[in-house]
Parts: structure tokens; sequence; C-alpha cells
């Protein structure tokens, strides 16, 4: 006879195949909110009350069914009502607080963050560069990207910023009201930067922490990227050395499949100065290799094994080193 094993956070039915009631077993004892807290998180995870194992275990062969789908399942009496809004609320501020304690969350919050304050302090250095190089015909802007916001803010005037450059004079002047705009945004690239020094050094604490052995490998911040590359650190730990390779290379991956263009050979991992450093013929080679070592670190983290240490490390290298030999010989 086929039957159907039917329960919520009350009570716990088995029917037969006519929807006939063949047993039953309800919630007894006194009902506190944190108790029924703890069942809404048995029933959020698939998993059975103490009710509904007790009439598993008196019919064997049940079938799974949703109370939804019962017409004749008892409504909730108002203070039933009552009890499931105040456990509900609660069950809600904890899976709160664990997301916010979520290393997998919070990185990816880290990474967001920092490629969008990157990309902004990026777009607006350029634009700082390239805007004194109207007043200054004679500045090597490639040169000074980097610290000119500094030294245009440590500057009262633009004759003060040329001698400070060591420059030679220019006919050009420059109004006081642009001065001061161009000091005003020089301000605000210095800003960028120091917010976008303080992301990434949190990201690297937390990735050392939460990615011991991945961050010894490939560094702490590109150890992040793949993490929220592969949405968690779980899944990261489940994917092949294959998808690990060209994590990141989404984009180029889809031409492949729709136009035919090349697969890509390396996604993220492509910073990685074994990679990036090398020479394109070799960079295939060393990604696959890299990218297996990726999959066995971040295993080694997932499941608690013995943390890596600069002797694993020096091993991978000396890999890399064999392989750019063997490639060159070529």
């Amino acid at each position: 006879m086929s039957v159907k094993l039917i329960w919520d956070w009350r009570l716990a039915r088995v029917y037969d195949e006519n929807m006939r009631i063949l047993d039953e077993s309800e919630w007894g004892g006194v009902r506190t909110t944190t108790a029924l807290v703890k069942r809404l998180r048995l029933l959020v995870d698939g998993r059975m009350t103490k009710e509904a194992q007790a009439l598993s275990e008196r019919f064997p062969d049940f079938q799974i069914q949703s109370p939804i789908d019962v017409p004749s399942w008892p409504k909730m009496t108002s203070e039933e009502e009552i009890l499931l809004q105040d456990a509900s609320i609660i069950f809600a501020e904890q899976d709160v607080a664990d997301a916010a304690s979520n290393p997998d969350f919070r990185l990816d919050h880290l990474i967001r963050a920092t490629e969008e304050v990157r990309t902004t302090h990026n777009a607006l250095e350029s634009n700082l560069a390239e805007w004194v190089g109207l007043f200054l015909p004679s500045l090597d802007i490639d040169h000074h990207r980097n610290s000119i916001a500094i030294i245009i803010e440590s500057s009262s005037s633009l004759d003060e910023l040329r001698d400070s450059l060591k420059l030679a004079d220019s006919n050009v002047e420059i109004a006081s009201g642009d001065w001061s705009a161009l000091v005003s945004l020089a301000g605000t690239v210095i800003s960028a930067q120091s917010t976008l020094n303080a992301l990434e050094n949190a990201t690297s604490k937390l990735a050392v922490d939460y990615l011991p052995s991945l961050s010894l490998l490939i560094g702490p911040l590109l150890s992040a990227k793949l993490c929220t590359a592969a949405r968690g650190r779980n899944r990261l730990a489940m994917l092949p050395a294959s998808t690990i390779q060209v994590l990141g290379a989404e984009k180029a991956f889809f031409q492949h499949l729709r136009h035919g263009a090349s697969p890509p050979k390396h996604g993220h991992i492509f910073q990685h100065p074994w990679i990036c450093k090398s020479p394109k013929w070799m960079r295939g080679s060393i990604s696959r290799m890299l990218s297996s070592k990726i999959a066995i670190a971040v295993r080694v983290d997932h499941f608690g094994g013995q943390q890596w240490t600069s002797k694993e490390i020096s091993e991978i290298e000396q890999k890399v080193g064999e392989i750019r030999a063997r490639k060159n010989r070529k």
C-alpha cells in the first residue's frame, strides 16, 4: 500500500492513497518560541521533526508530500499563529547574523566594493593626470601618474607644483577656480586610494584566515577573487581544476561557444606572476599545473587538512621552473 508522510512544525500525519488518515503524531508538551525556532530550522534544512521520524519508522514505505497540497490539513489557531510569528522573527534575525559572519558573504562584499572603488580611483586618477598635463605640457604623465595627486595637494600654486616636479617654465596660466578644482580632485583621488588600501587589507586578512593554504600559494587577494567567482569556498573546493583554471574568463568562454573564438586558457589566475610574467607559449601549461595545485590547496583549507607551508610552495615553484625549461628547449 502506498502511503504519504506529511508534516509541519505542529504535527505529522500518514495518509493512504485515498487521502484517509492512517496515523497522526502531534507536537506535545510546552510549546516555546525557542523550541519552535529549532523546529523551523529542521524544516528549512529539509529534515524531519520527531513526530515525522516516529511515523516514518512505522510506515517505512512512504512518500513525502507537502501539507500545502492537502485541503484537510488543520489550520493554525490564533495562539499558534502568534507563536509562529514570534519564532519567525527570531529565525530571521539569526539568519541575518549568520550571513554577516559568513566569510563567503564577507569576501563577496569586499571584492565587489574593491572593484568598484578601484574603477572609480583609476578613472579619477587618469582624469587628474590628463587635466594637469594641459597646464604642464612637459610633464611625463605615465611616470608621475601614481604620485601626482599627492604632489598637487601639497602645492599651493601651479608654479610650486612645477618646481616640485622640476619642470621647465611654461607660458600656460591657470585660473584660481581651476586650480582649486584641481586640488579638490587630487584630494578625492587620495581618499579613493586610502579606501582602496583599507578594502584590500581587510580582504587579505580575511582570506589568510579563511583560505590559508590557498593564500600562501597564490596570494590572499587572488584567493579571495577565486572564492567569490566560485560563489563560496565549498563550491570552489568541489570544482575540477579545469574549471578553476578559467574562472573569471566567462565572457571569453561564451565567445568561444557562440562564435568559435579560441577557448580561454586562464581567467583570474592569469594575474599570478608565474603566468603573467611567462612567455605566451608557456602560460597554458603553467595555468594547468597551477590550477591543479589550487584545487588541492582549497580542499586542504575547506576540509581541514594539514595547512601548507613554504615547503609545498617551493616544490610547486620548482615545477614552474621545469615547465619553463622544457618549453625553452622546444
